[in-house]
């Protein structure tokens, strides 16, 4: 698709991992994780994102080695393992949590403006909606200039954005106090070790350390387009090891410099009201800033996610040929508008709940579960089918990965999982009228059985949606 001169070299790769990871998430992070979990069931969340989501990157790595045919993107690795059906549901799964993380992305952003004029305060009102939707052009513009360029800058802007995190965790590490960091270290009500309380924070904390995550399959979506094909496996683990060691040093040592119930009272952006602790005023500028800039990156890396996943799943005869349109800098500027124009609409969402920033946060999370589980599902089926001499390594991590995609989707809970259902239903109308535009057998018999089961959650979902409104 693209000429030669435009094909991406592992720092660009490396770029787009980072940028899409490291986004809004991390300046609210230990917020989020404060909400949900002391200091010690922090690190255990950490320990166990870690070997999870390592064991789904080195699925990605070995996957992307081994089936150098498979270059559309995660998606591709559902559909050739399989179907077509789940295939499609990958990937719309995949679009729909990029896009929903797009809009999440406009609100913390004009939370940290708001730290600076007043008239964005909270980041969900009029002005906010206005100013997303003037960076979000603002950023179809950039992409529409070719990819060279888009990407190019997202890998300046990553680079900035890392500067205020090192700053923020030189200093925490610097202003660290073990006594609070080690006050109720298991839980908010008691200085003691109780385990049903600790599955249970744990079991909290799941949603929030996927949706940081968020972005780890960057290099995986633009595999076609990578100069060297042995780049994607090995920017797939620099990225996701580099975002690992920063998550972890900002969440824990956060610990040493308020109380949890001090870090799950402080406004968004936390991270910025942690720093003042230690530095005072300056610090609160300093984070307040690297989110906006964090942001402008991750919201270039992420449309350009949105797009080309889209995209290659046109060229795979899974969405509408519409999609498949490039302009005259090879970029798919139908699967561009489209996206674009949905995040815009979902801007709404700004003024519709105060708490839009966690909801669509976790919705994106529990969304993408289904393409990250297909991923390590494909995994184990790969090892089994090929028996190589790796075979019992890739069996761990095909293992490993599909557990904890399994224990995400428990995790998950009640509501993200039927607002789930929600979301995939829809999308079958779209593939039923792609499988008919190209005169294809609609449903293989596995996968009418698969319809059904979609469609009944959907119609639970239609019978609890009062009840999840409610909540």
């Amino acid at each position: 698709m693209a000429n030669e001169e435009k094909k991406l070299n592992i720092l660009s790769l490396i770029g787009i991992i980072i940028s899409a990871i490291i986004g809004a998430g991390i300046f609210n992070l230990p917020k989020e994780m404060a909400t949900s979990a002391s200091a010690g069931v922090t690190i255990l969340s950490w320990i166990i994102s870690g070997i999870g989501m390592g064991s789904l990157a080195f699925s990605m790595q070995n996957l992307s080695n081994k089936k150098p045919d498979l270059h559309a993107g995660i998606f591709s690795f559902a559909q050739e393992g399989f179907g077509d059906f789940m295939g499609f549901n990958s990937v719309w799964g995949y679009w729909v949590s990029v896009i929903v993380g797009n809009v999440a992305f406009g609100t913390l952003m004009f939370s940290a403006l708001g730290y600076f004029l007043p008239i964005f305060e909270g980041g969900e009102n009029i002005p906010s909606i206005v100013g997303a939707s003037i960076i979000l052009w603002f950023i179809h513009y950039i992409i529409c200039k070719g990819l060279d360029k888009a990407t190019f800058l997202n890998t300046l802007v990553m680079i900035a954005k890392l500067i205020p995190l090192i700053i923020f965790i030189v200093c925490v590490i610097g202003g660290f106090n073990k006594g609070i960091f080690f006050h109720r270290f298991w839980s908010l009500n008691t200085e003691n070790f109780y385990l049903p309380d600790v599955v249970h924070q744990l079991k909290n904390t799941m949603l929030v350390t996927v949706w940081v995550f968020i972005g780890v399959e960057g290099a995986v979506v633009f595999s076609g387009r990578a100069k060297k094909r042995s780049d994607v496996g090995k920017a797939t683990l620099l990225g996701f090891a580099t975002v690992t060691v920063i998550y972890m040093s900002i969440t824990v040592f956060s610990y040493g410099i308020m109380t949890q119930e001090e870090i799950r009272s402080l406004p968004n952006p936390a991270m910025a009201y942690i720093l003042e602790r230690v530095i005072g005023k300056a610090g609160a500028i300093i984070v307040n800033l690297g989110v906006i800039i964090s942001i402008f990156g991750a919201w270039i890396a992420n449309t350009l996610l949105a797009e080309e996943v889209s995209y290659q799943a046109g060229e795979r005869n899974l969405f509408p040929v519409i999609f498949t349109k490039e302009n005259k800098n090879k970029i798919p500027i139908n699967a561009l508008i489209i996206t674009n124009i949905i995040v815009q609409v979902l801007l709404l969402s700004f003024i519709v709940t105060d708490q839009a920033y966690s909801i669509l946060s976790q919705l994106s999370s529990a969304i993408i579960l289904l393409p990250y589980t297909c991923v390590a599902l494909y995994q184990l089926k790969v090892t089994y089918t090929e028996k190589q001499s790796d075979s019992l390594g890739n069996y761990i991590v095909g293992i490993i990965a599909t557990a904890y995609m399994l224990w995400l989707v428990y995790a998950s809970g009640f509501m993200y999982t039927v607002l789930t259902m929600l979301t995939i239903l829809p999308g079958a109308i779209m593939f039923i009228y792609v499988r008919k535009y190209y005169k294809q057998q609609i449903f293989k018999n596995y996968e009418v059985f698969i319809f059904i089961i979609v469609a009944a959650l959907f119609v639970y979902g239609l019978i609890q949606l009062p009840l999840i409104m409610a909540l």
